[in-house]
């Protein structure tokens, strides 16, 4: 089967409940499609040996993952922006960073019973890759961040994917949006696609208990 290369970079934003099937979406995606996974639970871990998910916390994961998505899209790579786009202003400031770049932006939106979510949420086994890193939430925050999440405008752009489908029934409607938006093509030559040389884009961090392991790869660019 050949491989889906970009034909112009462009940035997926992901929106749904937790235990929707961000993480496991976006990891499928990048094994199928060349683009980096700018994972914000991974990315946390290896900053914080104990996450306290506050906004002090928030803010220094996401502006890592700014600067990283800033990185790769202005090599002319594409990227997954693997954290839930829960606000319509955080959306917006991605949207308009994509476009800096000339990458074009797709909200998708995994759409799933909270019920479902959260119950897949208390099964987190952090011996399968999805789960590692994420966290399990109480039935209190849970339903916290559900409040919390602005659900997509009619004005945003955006696909919306069940996460109970199969993953196969995901890509397609993914890939044939992309394809709409006249950013994909297919091609077998890997020979084709650009790799920025960045090696370990976490720089030397210490900030309120967090650290960084310069020894360590936090994007993986299949």
């Amino acid at each position: 089967m050949a491989k889906v290369f970009p034909a112009k970079p462009f940035l997926i934003l992901l929106y749904g409940f937790p235990g929707a099937g961000k993480t496991y979406f976006a990891r499928q995606l990048c094994e199928n499609i060349q683009a980096a996974h700018v994972q914000g639970d991974r990315i946390r871990s290896e900053l914080f040996d104990n996450p306290r998910y506050d906004k002090q916390e928030n803010d220094i994961v996401a502006q890592l993952m700014d600067y990283m998505t800033e990185e790769f899209l202005s090599a002319g790579l594409s990227v997954v922006y693997d954290i839930n786009s829960l606000r319509a202003s955080q959306r917006h400031a991605l949207r308009e960073l994509a476009r800096k770049s000339r990458a074009q932006p797709l909200l998708i939106w995994l759409q799933i019973d909270p019920e479902t979510a959260f119950s897949r949420s208390l099964k987190r086994d952090r011996r399968r890759a999805d789960d590692k890193y994420a966290a399990q939430w109480d039935r209190p925050t849970f339903e916290k961040i559900a409040g919390y999440m602005q659900n997509p405008s009619a004005g945003e752009d955006y696909v919306v994917v069940s996460g109970k489908h199969l993953y196969t029934t995901q890509q397609s409607a993914v890939v044939n949006k992309l394809r709409d938006l006249g950013v994909l093509s297919v091609d077998d030559a890997s020979s084709h696609v650009v790799k920025p040389g960045l090696v370990n884009l976490i720089p030397n961090f210490n900030a309120n208990g967090g650290r960084g392991d310069m020894t360590r790869r936090n994007i993986r660019i299949r």
